[in-house]
């Protein structure tokens, strides 16, 4: 009987040993290549740009963000302590796969009557988040299993912790330690103290939930947690926790009071919006670089960003698209509004849109005329013109005669601003605007005088740049420098300015367009400072327009409907360039000009 049972033993004992060695080897079979580690862990994720204002706070990340890689040997002993006591406490014993632990895990698990405890060891951790997907299947467990196996085999203990702990999600679109250091607190990892390395701990288990960042009360309630690990695993005192819990509380008070780097800078609070949008456009355009995280530090001035946000956000009278670009004389741009909201459209009105300018393109068309001898006090005719069977119009319907030069601009007369294209040559209005660095294509039309060309704000605002620098061309540009790594990609310099109006003619416009703000059209946008700009409005009210500048501050601000319909009349009123588009100008410029006291567009 003995002999029989014995018999049956071993030959059961065989028959399970061969079954699982053949799954062993089935799903070995099937584990993803673990050659080049590194490689391997590089391709799971996107590469990142991390752009930054003027004043180098973040403000937009696009990709996944990591901190700089840490060796196993530059780990403090601080945070593998942590680390350790809360995620795995015989990490420097098991061989991958913790059997005690599982076994402790579901014990309390049981007792709990809930999901309180994780068997998986960092090294099965690592396993996952390097070589498998998050489903939750008896094959990913047991690819995880023998994966695990395989990193105990091929690394030291020390440095299956780095290779974790630089690649884990740590809350607020960090990835690694170093990066939530950073994050966090401001600091290096090499110098975080115990309080610090406990809230990185409790990150780990759950970054979403436990970041102080989104959820502080909970991150301080786990780091307390973690300290408590750490005096169970003999690695603090009681007395020590207490101090430390002490310093994890008074995080809190930081945290709200702004007093943190990490807090004030956060990595989360980077969102792209339309400004963003654009610069990364342009820096990949700059740039060949491929896989490398990316800094771009752009020309974004935050205190204007913020002024020109509040504004246009104070406008409750119109139902319609709003956008605002600023910009110092020679091109910097320093705020950049799109749209109403970056949410729900991310088309960029500032620089995609192309819209019918109106009255804001005169100024172009009487350059060639200014240049061929016309002054202000030149005498024109504002009578009915037809041309080619089209006659335009004037906005009051009515003319006044003979009138100067100066009360047509001011006035912003349609006919005589068509009689002068017609004697300067359409072919001179177009190589005028290509000078000034219009790109858009332009209508040949009799009616370009009257600013039916499309354009987009930032080449119109780019154009009046240079009537406020005394004639020199302006490209616009939002990137000071570009980096990866510690080299250097791209460094924005200061170009040799080329004349494209001589001084004496650029003097003239801007002549012109100061009587505008302070006896025509754009009387609405006089805040009693030296100011200069034009109004703009399209046929049917579908785009009113203001460009304006003063000082270093060129502003450009349009309003209109993305489906090009009439723009909803104010109190009955028609939407025109010189209402609110104008006043929008004026608010944001005296808001910049008191915030700044005096200095505009740094």
């Amino acid at each position: 009987m003995v002999s029989w049972f014995l018999k049956w033993t071993l030959v059961t004992s065989i028959w399970v040993l061969v079954i699982g060695s053949l799954t062993v080897v089935w799903f070995a079979i099937g584990l993803p290549s673990t050659d080049g580690l590194e490689s391997s862990a590089a391709k799971n994720r996107r590469q990142s740009f991390l752009l930054l204002d003027a004043k180098n706070n973040n403000i937009a990340l696009y990709g996944d963000f990591y901190g700089d890689r840490i060796d196993g040997s530059d780990l403090p002993l601080r945070l593998i302590q942590a680390v350790v006591s809360i995620e795995d406490r015989r990490f420097f014993e098991h061989s991958g796969v913790d059997i005690r632990g599982i076994l402790r895990a579901a014990f309390v698990n049981m007792r709990e009557g809930k999901f309180i405890q994780g068997g998986s060891t960092i090294t099965q951790q690592l396993a996952k988040n390097l070589f498998l997907t998050p489903e939750r299947t008896i094959e990913r467990k047991i690819k995880e299993l023998l994966l695990a196996f395989w990193l105990e085999y091929k690394f030291e203990k020390i440095d299956i912790l780095s290779i974790y702990l630089n690649r884990v999600y740590m809350g607020s679109g960090a990835y690694g330690v170093e990066a939530a250091s950073k994050q966090y607190f401001g600091v290096q990892t090499k110098n975080i103290d115990v309080s610090q390395a406990a809230m990185l701990a409790g990150l780990l288990r759950a970054p979403a939930r436990y970041n102080p960042i989104n959820n502080v009360n909970i991150a301080i309630k786990r780091s307390k947690l973690v300290l408590n690990s750490m005096v169970e695993t003999g690695h603090l005192s009681r007395a020590e926790a207490t101090v430390h819990k002490e310093k994890v509380n008074n995080y809190k008070n930081l945290l709200i009071n702004g007093k943190t780097k990490g807090s004030r800078n956060s990595i989360s609070k980077a969102k792209p919006d339309y400004f963003s949008d654009w610069a990364l456009k342009n820096a990949k355009g700059i740039i060949a670089d491929k896989g490398r995280d990316v800094i771009i530090k752009t020309t974004l001035n935050p205190m204007m960003q913020n002024l020109a946000k509040t504004v246009i956000n104070e406008v409750e009278t119109l139902d319609a698209q709003i956008a605002l670009i600023a910009m110092s004389s020679e091109g910097r741009v320093c705020a950049m509004v799109g749209g109403r909201n970056y949410s729900e459209s991310q088309f960029n009105r500032a620089t995609q849109a192309l819209r019918q300018p109106g009255s804001a393109f005169k100024p172009i068309v009487y350059l060639p005329a200014i240049e061929a001898g016309l002054r202000p006090s030149t005498v024109l005719v504002d009578s009915p013109i037809t041309i080619s069977g089209w006659s335009p119009k004037n906005f009051t319907g009515q003319f006044k005669g003979e009138i100067t030069f100066r009360e047509a601009f001011f006035r912003s007369i349609n006919t005589t601003a068509v009689r002068v294209a017609e004697n300067i040559g359409r072919k001179n209005v177009l190589q005028a605007a290509r000078r000034l660095g219009i790109t858009s294509e332009l209508t040949k039309h009799p009616s370009i005088s009257l600013g039916v060309g499309e354009v987009t704000l930032i080449e119109l605002t780019a154009a009046y740049a240079t009537f406020s620098n005394g004639g020199y061309s302006v490209r616009p540009y939002g990137i000071r420098k570009i980096s990866a790594g510690n080299e250097v990609l791209f460094l924005h310099k200061n170009r040799h300015l080329n004349s494209v109006i001589s001084s004496q003619n650029a003097a003239t416009i801007d002549d012109l367009l100061r009587s505008v703000i302070k006896q025509g059209t754009g009387r609405n946008a006089d805040f009693g400072g030296s100011a200069a700009g034009k109004t703009g409005t399209s046929q049917g009210s579908r785009d009113a327009w203001f460009i304006g500048y003063t000082d270093n501050l060129v502003v450009g601000i349009w309003i209109g409907n993305d489906d090009g319909s009439p723009l909803n009349p104010i109190d009955g009123r028609p939407v025109t360039g010189g209402g609110l588009p104008a006043l929008i100008w004026k608010k944001f410029v005296t808001s910049v000009l008191q915030s700044s006291n005096g200095t505009t567009c740094l």
